[in-house]
């Protein structure tokens, strides 16, 4: 009997896990005949080693303790199999990434980071997006308007005052029509898509609560955006052993795909929206387990 833990944030006190997907998965994987159970990455008591398989599944609060979480990850990694592997959280915790991603030739949205100390130049010219490189959940990310440079210069102060560095990309207007792609990738191949609406309202302030899966529907993905979605998993370095993928698409101002994010830590799964997926999940986490 394989065991398994499937990792999950702690919920403030009185707060019920926003993870609809995780009950429903240990579950399921107890009912194929695996130990498993849900955990929080931040137990001190936890005994990873005792686990055949450990599996990041909703980590969302990660983003405000990276370094720790990082750190976790890698203790975890030397003890049992950890899903993703650590080397993997830690390259794709940091969305530097999509630089990396650009310079292998794979079509991302064109982002520029602004570190502390580093010159503001804003666009003058177009409406851009502001937000951290470690974030999760549109966390103070925020849309402005060229007339509104001064708002986003003090969203930059504070973000360096916290050591945060800074990404600027164009605020690509087709996903105010068509939207943003979630492709899902689970145990080497597609899973199934979905599809949300825009996530930045204008003049929402950076500091805001916003709903991270607006209006999400299911999707079938078109040839063109199955291929940049592979381009991306392909430019992962190392080319490393995925169990599971999700590759986030927008549309340029051409209405070509291009990558926005590349979530490899802890990508909700929507398998509520998708629940023919979930015994292809169970399959893959077991496989992985044995």
């Amino acid at each position: 009997m394989a065991r398994i833990a499937l990792v999950t944030y702690r919920p403030d006190e009185g707060e019920t896990s926003a993870d609809r997907d995780l009950p429903v998965l240990v579950e399921a994987l107890r009912a194929a005949g695996a130990d498993a159970a849900s955990r929080y990455w931040d137990d001190p008591d936890a005994d990873w080693g005792s686990y055949d398989l450990v599996v990041i599944r909703s980590t969302w609060d990660y983003s405000w303790r990276a370094a720790e979480f990082v750190a976790w990850a890698e203790r975890c990694g030397q003890l049992t199999r950890l899903a993703n592997p650590a080397a993997v959280v830690r390259w794709n915790t940091d969305k530097r990434y999509l630089g990396e991603l650009a310079g292998a030739g794979v079509p991302v949205v064109p982002t520029r980071y602004l570190a502390p100390g580093d010159p503001l130049g804003l666009p003058d010219d177009h409406e851009y997006v502001v937000k951290p490189t470690s974030g999760a959940g549109a966390r103070l990310a925020a849309r402005y308007t060229p007339g509104e440079r001064e708002t986003a210069v003090r969203q930059l102060a504070r973000m360096h005052e916290q050591g945060l560095t800074a990404m600027v990309q164009p605020y690509l207007t087709h996903i105010d029509t068509t939207g943003e792609r979630a492709l899902q990738f689970f145990g080497g191949r597609f899973l199934h898509a979905s599809r949300k609406g825009a996530v930045l309202a204008p003049g929402t302030p950076y500091d805001a609560d916003k709903i991270p899966h607006p209006r999400l529907r299911p999707w079938q993905p078109t040839p063109d955006e199955l291929a940049v979605a592979e381009s991306a998993l392909a430019a992962v370095p190392d080319a490393p052993e995925l169990l599971y993928a999700r590759v986030d698409l927008v549309d340029d101002e051409k209405g070509r795909p291009v990558v926005m994010e590349l979530e490899l830590v802890e990508p909700n799964l929507f398998l509520w929206l998708h629940p023919n997926s979930l015994p292809v999940v169970v399959d893959a986490v077991i496989a992985a387990a044995r």
